[in-house]
């Protein structure tokens, strides 16, 4: 049986704010407050040394404490889904062991700087937003297998892609892309292009290099 006194799902409870003793629960490994019409976490949730999933989505939140870089046993799961976030703390940069962050539906216009410095992730989700540009410091996810990106503004993606060797899966659909750079062919382990519901791309010649090695690409 799981210790339940380490797991905390606070889900869909109409919080409005966050009971403060739950700050004083520092054994806790998992703590979700998804969907309560949160719009502040305190910064006392730096004391929580010992998470190892957090599920902050479906709020209000228009900003995160730098305190979240403090978590630095967070390797789980990072949820900061459907809220109203512009920016993040660089601080969250310090999350080196964190495999899965979730950013999508917010606002971002661009993808914080903190999220190309956090090493471990093997999953990235930041569809629904406004990026109109990937930065070329993504290339320090060298973990990455999945990177989505559905529903933005972006027109290409950067060369430093190229060194993203672990990419399985790269979801860009539903965005106005008019160039994608010859160095995604070289991805070693791509299998999944998904670029339905762009209808500005004209189709690169080496795609056909890509679905004859086995890549699905779906348009």
């Amino acid at each position: 049986m799981p210790d339940t006194s380490r797991h905390l799902n606070l889900w869909k409870k109409q919080l409005g704010r966050v009971p403060d003793d739950i700050w004083e629960q520092t054994e806790l490994e998992t703590l979700v407050l998804a969907d309560n019409r949160l719009s502040e976490i305190p910064k006392a949730i730096g004391d929580l040394k010992q998470l190892r999933m957090l599920d902050l989505g479906h709020n209000l939140l228009t900003s995160v404490p730098a305190a979240l870089g403090d978590l630095d046993g967070l390797t789980d799961f990072l949820y900061l889904h459907d809220n109203r976030l512009t920016s993040l703390p660089f601080s969250l940069g310090r999350l080196k062991k964190l495999r899965y962050l979730n950013i999508s539906e917010n606002h971002f216009v661009e993808l914080p700087q903190a999220v190309c410095e956090m090493a471990g992730l093997i999953e990235l989700r930041a569809s629904d937003n406004q990026l109109d540009q990937i930065p070329p410091d993504v290339a320090k996810l060298s973990r990455l297998r999945e990177l989505h990106l559905r529903n933005n503004q972006l027109a290409s993606l950067p060369d430093p892609v190229g060194n993203l060797t672990e990419l399985r899966q790269i979801d860009l659909r539903g965005n106005p892309l008019t160039h994608l750079p010859a160095c995604v062919a070289r991805l070693p382990k791509l299998e999944k292009i998904d670029l339905r519901w762009v209808n500005t791309l004209e189709t690169p010649e080496w795609f056909a290099a890509l679905e004859q090695r086995g890549c699905l690409i779906y348009r």
